[in-house]
């Protein structure tokens, strides 16, 4: 089995690296574990409070059970992966049963701030790409996904997601193995990751 880790800023197409990957090594073969799953349940909080938390701040991340987990599926067992709501801002009682497969591609924007998450990946993969563009698309993702407003996400990115990109997600760039510039658009880059990891899997 292999482990990647594939992090980038918010809106830096991550999700698109993924599917990409997935798409040239077969969907069989792979099992996609999101770091928004593993948002520590705030449901106890008024919902007003929920929102304003900072979900690109590493204390948001349940990094023990994420890593808890990735060792889980390297040891063949199959897991049962938490969701979790962006409209409530809280985890959900329904999980998501992960087994083991060739591939886990762990996938989110602060994989890599965590040592011990960081310490099981084996493909450490960063995801880049230019500012305005990132935000271009989280403002289109938050208003289709997350049930915010322009003026919304605007108002959080200047507050939250890009104090913590620099503070928090840009630095794990130096961790990384790979660097994808321009996002899911690097077709070569994707490529050659793909006929990477299919060479090193075991026979």
């Amino acid at each position: 089995m292999l482990i990647i880790g594939i992090a980038g800023g918010t809106g830096s197409g991550k999700s698109t690296v993924v599917r990409q990957i997935v798409s040239r090594l077969g969907e069989g073969r792979v099992s996609v574990i999101p770091q928004d799953a593993y948002y520590y349940d705030s449901s106890h909080l008024p919902l007003e409070e929920r929102r304003k938390k900072n979900f690109d701040h590493p204390d948001s991340i349940e990094f023990s059970l994420l890593a808890q987990h990735v060792r889980d599926l390297r040891a063949g067992k199959t897991i049962q992966q938490p969701t979790y709501s962006y409209i409530t801002c809280s985890r959900l009682p329904e999980t998501v049963e992960v087994h083991p497969t060739e591939v886990v591609i762990v996938e989110g924007i602060l994989i890599l701030c965590n040592e011990e998450l960081r310490n099981e990946i084996d493909i450490k993969v960063y995801v880049d790409a230019d500012d305005d563009d990132r935000l271009a698309r989280v403002i289109q993702r938050d208003i289709t996904e997350r049930g915010r407003d322009a003026q919304m996400t605007l108002d959080r990115y200047a507050k939250t997601v890009k104090p913590s990109h620099i503070q928090f997600v840009e630095p794990t760039k130096r961790f990384a193995d790979i660097i994808v510039p321009q996002g899911g658009m690097n077709e070569v880059a994707i490529d050659v990751m793909a006929k990477y990891i299919n060479a090193h899997l075991p026979a």
